[in-house]
């Protein structure tokens, strides 16, 4: 192959060959390729030359493939169909190369939606399809390829490449930090409450977690409850009380300055963030690839 170049004439040249042959015709042979005929005649001219062999008996108003010719052709067009046929193989795997992440709304909203453009740069080629459940029972693992999921780990139906835990602390908005003058405050006597209320049993309530970080205290009825998590942390950044942080889900409000943490208390709780793919990748290997980018930036 390392004399290909040398031995095998130009692949231009033998384009308009392979139509000319075809149509018998140079001028229709332009028409197709979208150059003049007088283009087509040159690079002819310029082949018959190489191969020091006639290729075309010219005619009046249309030209005669030669044997020679015809022995090329033959194998020029068997050669097109199959570039043209993997080519069109290879386009239509791009264009079908969609993953499908399956996970909560939670984490679909507050960790990868911001990064998608990210995870776009380094997988350019695939279309991310999200799927986001509140329930793990309602999550199928036939119908995605890569499912990010807090609770006990588990890797049923699929193989789990990471995990990670998570730390739970409340946060609130600067101005209500303010408010309290100091942390102790909520903790000896917490108010303001904002409570999550998911079917999640691994994700804890504010009972759950001042029975770890604060035992005894009584706590007081929720002011505020929300289905989503989002909207929870929304009223927070409002300034209308305090929920509890997940650090994994909070870290971009930490950094703007949106909501701060309110004391240096904070729990860990049992479940971990799982990253699982089918025991069957349908993306030959590209579900495992988003899968370890997750895993990765987790």
């Amino acid at each position: 192959m390392r004399n290909f170049k040398k031995s095998v004439p130009s692949l231009t040249a033998m384009v308009a060959l392979e139509a000319a042959a075809r149509h018998q015709s140079f001028t229709r042979a332009a028409q197709e390729l979208g150059v003049t005929q007088a283009a087509v005649s040159r690079q002819i001219g310029a082949l018959e030359q190489d191969l020091g062999t006639q290729l075309f008996v010219r005619g009046h108003r249309s030209v005669e493939p030669t044997p020679s010719c015809l022995i090329l052709v033959a194998t020029l067009s068997k050669s097109f169909s199959e570039i043209m046929h993997s080519v069109d193989s290879i386009r239509t795997v791009t264009r079908d190369e969609v993953v499908t992440i399956g996970t909560s709304t939670a984490f679909a909203t507050l960790w990868l939606i911001p990064r998608l453009t990210e995870l776009h740069q380094c997988f350019p080629s695939i279309q991310i399809r999200l799927v986001s459940q509140d329930s793990r029972r309602d999550l199928n693992m036939a119908e995605v390829d890569v499912a990010v999921w807090f609770g006990t780990p588990s890797a049923e139906n699929g193989k789990m490449l990471g995990s990670r835990h998570d730390s739970i602390f409340p946060v609130c908005s600067p101005a209500v930090a303010a408010r309290f003058g100091t942390a102790e405050q909520f903790f000896r006597a917490p108010s303001g409450l904002i409570e999550h209320d998911t079917s999640n049993r691994e994700w804890n309530s504010w009972k759950q977690w001042f029975a770890h970080a604060c035992p005894g205290v009584k706590i007081p009825a929720a002011n505020m409850r929300f289905n989503h998590y989002a909207d929870a942390l929304e009223a927070a950044k409002a300034g209308q009380g305090i929920v509890l942080g997940w650090d994994v889900l909070v870290q971009r409000y930490l950094r703007a300055g949106s909501l701060v943490v309110l004391g240096d208390r904070a729990v860990t709780p049992d479940g971990c963030y799982s990253v699982i793919i089918p025991l069957r990748d349908k993306r030959s290997g590209l579900s495992e690839r988003v899968a370890s980018w997750i895993v990765e930036n987790l």
